[in-house]
């Protein structure tokens, strides 16, 4: 079995700063699939959701962004079925020019939407992005290759992952949410513990 990318939830902590921040919790020694499950068994939901976003690796963390935001609240407007499809497209097969056209397609979205995130998710799994990325959802220039391209912070993807899944659930009832999230995030322990190819 492939090594779980971060043993402790202090390791994860450790690698991303920014997350402990970002979702409020503080960093123990706990192996962090328990550190997950203790969360999730708390009602913590979104803290769960945020664990696991950065707990997986990119590619696995957005194909399971995806499949939760099926499971929460499957996209149904052509745009959003777009920007699904290129996330998952990418994730299927991981190359640059299926990366850039899922940059793109999320940077043209609807923000207040679950896929656009999911497409902003896989456009962010790269190494760098063309000027003006994360500023705003203006259509990139990938015409402009003499301007040099800016390096993507880290944690872009579990970002746009977690909150993927928290706007989908968000239009859930309450007692519909914390179950339909407890599923993802036992999907997303089982992942990270069985780390598998994406298809």
């Amino acid at each position: 079995m492939p090594r779980l990318r971060f043993e402790t939830a202090r390791d994860l902590f450790e690698a991303f700063p920014a997350a402990q921040e970002e979702l409020l919790i503080e960093p123990t020694d706990e192996p962090s699939l328990d550190f997950l499950r203790a969360l999730a068994a708390d009602g913590a939901m979104e803290k769960a959701v945020g664990f696991c976003a950065y707990l997986l690796p990119r590619r696995e963390a957005v194909w399971w962004a995806c499949q939760c935001v099926k499971l929460l609240l499957p996209p149904h407007a052509g745009e959003e079925q777009q920007a699904f499809q290129a996330a998952e497209d990418w994730v299927r097969e991981p190359e640059e020019e299926r990366r850039l056209e899922a940059l793109a397609i999320g940077r043209q979205g609807n923000y207040r939407v679950a896929a656009t995130w999911l497409a902003l998710a896989a456009g962010w799994a790269g190494g760098s992005m063309p000027p003006g990325t994360l500023a705003g959802f203006e259509a990139p220039n990938l015409a402009a290759l003499g301007e040099e391209w800016l390096p993507i912070p880290p944690d872009q993807t579990a970002k746009a992952v977690r909150a993927s899944i928290l706007i989908a659930a968000w239009r859930l009832e309450p007692k519909d949410r914390v179950e339909l999230l407890q599923t993802c995030v036992e999907e997303g322990a089982r992942l990270a513990e069985e780390p598998r190819e994406a298809t």
